[in-house]
């Protein structure tokens, strides 16, 4: 059979059927255009919403409550006083000061010896101040001589002058005599006139003579009881001056002012000191007082004669305080203390004692817990909490003293109110707070 036979055998194939008479269009279904932007518009408006919802509002920050404080307003009892970390110091501090430089020559106590009051400790050498001392006392000396021999120049002045009030008194005498022997017969003419005159004129100047003398001898004892004055002070200034250069040299022998325990007293022999160098110190023996710092925000509250509390060795011991050193250094002020009564026994040179010092007696009050918030508000406002524990605002409030547990509450607070005592940090500028649970911020 032939290939062309058996092409025209096979049935003839079909034409490909077309779906052109069975599609239909179907039409789209659109929403109006007005229910989109409606729709578009509330879309926005709920994210907004929302946003707001979650967003931190102006003034607010949320914070973990874990990393915060919460205290309960309470009615109790405030005990006003505060505590107290003092340092022991003697009572009686005298330093020991070199008056005149010079050369240690000798050494003869050691640092720590008890000492009696004026016991040799140390001997210096200067050859300058001895020779010096030396010429002093000698020109001192010599001027005293002279003073002496002005002295006995003046009592032989005044001696002089009592003999030559002498001898005009007696010469007027002699006058006064020969003028009353002449005045009768120069009357009945027994004696010449000429001669009479003589005697009269004789009387007059013996008369001028003597008052002359006086006047002259006053005016010389006015002038010596001055010269005497002067030439006295003269004296003593000069003498004050050689027991001044007597002392200056005895100050090279160094002695103890007062008894007590020698400290700081670290010289060597050989050692060269200059004027007014520190030697060391004397401190009271047995005898202590107590210093410490306190807050600058109890400068006001703090006063002389106050009580304070100090348990040492196992006992209660009182103190009260004597100083208040107002100067505020690096936010507090020194004050100083002295024991009432017997000192605790064993008590050391700069150690420390734990006091409590009452500024007032106890007294009923509102109290919160003294916290950390006072540094960052300085009492004028608090965070308080809502009562879920979920928020905190801002309250203005009048908080009144202060001690190291709790703090008075004036107005502001009531009791059973919940207050932020820790510190503010990060959001002191906030008016409130949102207090996120768990580890959620």
């Amino acid at each position: 059979m032939s290939v062309l036979q058996m092409a025209q055998d096979r049935p003839a194939a079909r034409a490909p059927v077309s779906g052109s008479g069975m599609d239909r269009v179907v039409e789209r279904k659109r929403l109006p255009r007005a229910a989109v932007i409606g729709g578009g518009v509330i879309a926005l408006a709920l994210a907004a919403l929302l946003f707001w919802w979650l967003a931190p509002r102006a003034g607010t920050q949320s914070i973990a409550a874990e990393r915060l404080t919460i205290a309960t307003v309470q009615r109790g009892t405030f005990d006003d006083y505060i505590p107290l970390r003092t340092r022991v110091t003697p009572l009686l501090t005298v330093y020991i000061d070199a008056i005149e430089g010079g050369r240690v020559e000798q050494v003869l106590v050691e640092d720590g010896t008890m000492l009696a009051k004026g016991q040799p400790i140390a001997i210096l050498s200067n050859a300058e101040l001895q020779l010096s001392t030396l010429a002093r006392q000698t020109e001192v000396e010599q001027q005293i001589n002279n003073m002496r021999s002005q002295e006995l120049s003046l009592a032989q002045t005044r001696v002089a002058n009592q003999r030559s009030v002498l001898e005009a008194q007696l010469a007027l005498e002699k006058a006064q005599r020969q003028f009353d022997r002449e005045a009768p017969l120069a009357r009945k003419g027994f004696v010449a006139g000429r001669q009479f005159a003589d005697t009269e004129d004789q009387l007059r100047y013996e008369r001028q003579r003597l008052a002359v003398v006086r006047q002259g001898r006053s005016t010389d004892e006015q002038l010596q009881r001055g010269q005497l004055a002067q030439q006295r002070a003269s004296t003593a200034s000069l003498q004050t001056g050689l027991e001044l250069a007597r002392a200056n040299l005895d100050a090279l022998n160094l002695r103890a002012p007062v008894a007590g325990q020698l400290s700081g007293f670290s010289i060597q022999v050989g050692q060269s000191m200059q004027r007014g160098e520190r030697i060391g110190q004397i401190d009271s023996p047995g005898r202590n007082k107590l210093q410490a710092g306190v807050d600058e925000f109890f400068l006001g509250r703090v006063e002389v004669g106050q009580t304070a509390r100090i348990e040492a060795g196992g006992r209660d011991h009182r103190a009260r305080v004597t100083k208040i050193f107002p100067q505020v250094q690096n936010g507090q002020f020194q004050i100083e203390l002295q024991f009432v009564g017997a000192e605790p026994a064993g008590l050391q040179r700069g150690q420390t004692v734990q006091a409590r010092l009452t500024l007032s007696d106890p007294a009923p009050a509102v109290l919160i817990p003294n916290g950390g918030f006072y540094n960052d508000t300085g009492g004028a406002w608090v965070f308080v909490a809502a009562p879920d524990g979920r928020s905190a605002v801002k309250r203005q409030v009048r908080l009144g003293r202060r001690s190291a547990d709790s703090i008075e509450v004036l107005d502001g607070l009531s009791p059973g109110e919940r207050v932020i005592i820790s510190p503010y940090t990060g959001f002191a500028d906030k008016d409130a707070l949102d207090l996120t649970q768990g580890k959620d911020v």
